[in-house]
């Protein structure tokens, strides 16, 4: 291929909770929950962050840092699982946001947790074939779990925006392959307001057998194994799958640490593999060769060969909230505000 990743740029809302907080009310150990999913604390949206909001301070900070005219982008698509409206589309409302309206085309992608990386890999297929001169795809969620249940200790919220074109590349996008089953290890009906899944069924034969094939059909692709990659990203539901399938795999903890996000951020679901791969871009060099392979329930994996160019050393990050700044930083909540904030109280009525 020929088109890579132009810019980028990563969003997190700034408000956290801790597992032991969340364990704390349901008469839970929270913190050792905490510890087994290898999850510190998670994001937390404002009242007035959504999906929306989220891509669209991610696309803001991608734009500028790349010095791109919005009116040049043909293609914009947002993957989620949360969504604002069952029946409106985010990408629309990003764009006008934006001001990349009305010449291109856009859409909502869904595929649970790599919807995002679903829409990278069509954003490469119409830049690389010519139609489209840069195409924005974009990986955002504010999800939930039901309360006390295990997703409650996790789920949160966090986007990441990837503009992909020809010109002034910083990363270029060599291989990119999927490996998709009927496994349904996690899904929400229409209407129902928290998701279900089928708790250690979603490690096998959902994560891992997806996320291990992929890898695996990559290394054969690309000719390639882990000791040729200076980075590797996984999708990351906690903090403790990425880093079993990646030792596994035969990855050391070194390759794995700048793509591990969610121990400080919790599971941004859409964003998980973005925010990671945005950060590993933030501390990447040029000629560094990257990994990525993504994760959806339902069940399919997308990998992506990736190597930084000459051009990522020049590139301006001074747009924007740092990913690091992010996993760093933050104002803790207490569960009362939390279950405000995310509506888990429902005031009288019908």
């Amino acid at each position: 291929m020929d088109a890579g990743i132009v810019s980028y740029g990563a969003y997190v809302p700034r408000y956290r909770i801790t597992p032991a907080e969340i364990g704390k009310v349901w008469g839970a150990d929270g913190a050792a929950m905490g510890q087994s999913l290898n999850v510190l604390r998670k994001s937390v949206p404002s009242p007035d962050e959504d999906t929306i909001t989220i891509s669209t301070e991610a696309l803001r900070t991608a734009l500028l840092r790349g010095a791109i005219d919005p009116q040049e982008i043909g293609a914009l698509y947002v993957g989620s699982e949360s969504h604002p409206y069952a029946v409106k589309p985010t990408a629309t409302v990003v764009a006008q946001a934006v001001g990349a309206t009305p010449n291109l085309t856009a859409a909502d992608f869904e595929f649970a947790c790599k919807a995002g990386t679903a829409a990278i890999q069509t954003c490469l297929g119409m830049v690389g074939s010519g139609m489209i001169r840069y195409g924005v795809a974009i990986g955002s969620d504010t999800s939930q779990g039901a309360p006390g249940d295990a997703l409650e200790y996790s789920a949160s919220a966090g986007g990441a925006a990837f503009i992909i074109g020809r010109e002034k590349v910083i990363a270029r996008i060599d291989q990119t392959l999927s490996y998709t089953t009927d496994t349904p290890d996690f899904w929400r009906r229409e209407g129902q307001r928290y998701p279900s899944h089928s708790g250690r069924f979603t490690g096998e034969p959902a994560y891992f057998r997806h996320v291990g094939e992929c890898a695996r059909r990559m290394f054969d692709r690309a000719g390639s194994g882990p000791k040729d990659y200076a980075h590797v990203v996984f999708h990351q539901p906690n903090g403790k799958f990425p880093q079993r399938i990646g030792r596994q795999l035969g990855f050391t903890d070194e390759q794995m640490r700048f793509g591990l996000v969610t121990p400080y951020i919790g599971n941004t679901y859409s964003g998980a593999a973005l925010i990671g791969l945005a950060n590993v871009l933030e501390h990447a060099g040029p000629g560094e060769r990257i990994l990525v392979v993504g994760y959806g329930s339902g069940a399919g994996s997308d990998a992506f060969d990736i190597v930084t160019t000459d051009a990522i050393a020049s590139f301006d990050r001074s747009f924007g909230t740092p990913v690091q700044s992010f996993l760093d930083n933050g104002f803790e909540l207490s569960y009362a505000t939390y279950a405000k904030f995310r509506g888990k109280i429902q005031m009288g009525g019908n």
